[in-house]
């Protein structure tokens, strides 16, 4: 409720609810995906599972738009600028997203990815003076980081353990696709301008896919597609219709109207969707001490995103009235 209060009044193409209600939508497509990743990679190589995943998004996304009312337009600027961050945002990120799942649990993911994404972003714009650098903003940054530091030594606890190391290295395979992520969310604001989002959506998605098979093209060939059991294919079509297609669609809905920064503060609702279905369907946990971290960056970064912009919000109304009297 807070984060509606604080930016309604900033973006004159928020119609209201209704934005938010389709980043809280593609939150939960997002958090379900962890857990259908991680059954994709256990039969598929990382690489080939982001293809598929992608590749089937891209063909759904095309048929809407081919089907869709009114006259089918086509412009290499268009495609050019959508592609741009389709790089970013679809092939950069699912390529680190499907490589951190294939290593590290899914219930990991589900935690540093959407956490450490608003913090990134956040630091980006304070860097290039997009945002104001006000105290809680620094505060929560750098709480958000202490966390994270926490989240990762968390693993370390089991350091006799072999999978301690590979979790260790998903862990930050995760962390790379954060920063991945955050980048999308930057840069998709300027790609939208001018650009409806079912078109916006189609060819990133579309130019993603095609860089992610050229990575996956030497991995094909090693699939036993016949011994691909009907559970993950189902769990690959659910990825490709819901985390896909519909998710990054809303998402651009979304963020059509409303900043790069409280775009990335609903990914806060993706460790609930996404550490429940962890649990019930793959039977995985935390450590103790990735807990804490956990809730230390959660709180770290709700603090940097949401404070610091009330209180540029606060600072602006003081300031518009000093102007006036």
């Amino acid at each position: 409720m807070s984060v509606r209060m604080v930016d309604l009044g900033n973006d004159e193409r928020d119609t209201g609810i209704r934005p938010f209600l389709y980043l809280l939508t593609t939150m939960a497509f997002f958090g379900s995906a962890f857990t259908s990743s991680k059954v994709v990679v256990g039969e598929v190589p990382h690489d080939v599972a982001a293809v598929l995943r992608f590749g089937g998004g891209a063909l759904i996304l095309v048929v809407l738009l081919v089907l869709r009312p009114g006259p089918v337009s086509f412009s290499w600027r268009d495609l050019c600028r959508a592609g741009g961050v389709g790089l970013v945002g679809v092939f950069a990120y699912n390529f680190f997203f499907f490589w951190g799942v294939s290593l590290a649990p899914a219930i990991d993911g589900s935690i540093i990815v959407p956490v450490l994404s608003p913090v990134v972003t956040t630091a980006v714009l304070l860097a290039s003076r997009q945002e104001r650098a006000f105290a809680a903003r620094i505060v929560g940054l750098l709480v958000g980081v202490a966390g994270a530091a926490v989240f990762f030594l968390g693993v370390g606890t089991r350091v006799h353990s072999v999978a301690a190391g590979s979790r260790l290295e998903g862990d930050l395979v995760y962390l790379m696709a954060a920063g991945c992520w955050a980048a999308y969310s930057i840069a998709s604001k300027k790609v939208l301008a001018g650009m409806d989002p079912l078109r916006a959506t189609t060819y990133a998605t579309g130019v993603g896919a095609l860089a992610l098979l050229l990575v996956a093209a030497p991995s094909m060939p090693t699939v036993r597609w016949s011994g691909v059991s009907a559970g993950v294919w189902a769990n690959i079509a659910f990825l490709a219709i819901g985390p896909t297609a519909v998710a990054y669609l809303f998402y651009f809905r979304g963020l059509r109207s409303v900043s790069a920064v409280t775009a990335t503060i609903t990914m806060f609702a993706v460790p609930v969707f996404g550490t429940v279905s962890s649990v019930l369907f793959l039977g995985e946990s935390f450590t103790p001490t990735q807990i804490t971290g956990a809730v230390i960056t959660v709180a770290g970064a709700f603090l940097a995103v949401t404070q610091g912009r009330s209180a540029g919000r606060k600072h602006k109304v003081q300031t518009t009235a000093a102007e006036q009297c």
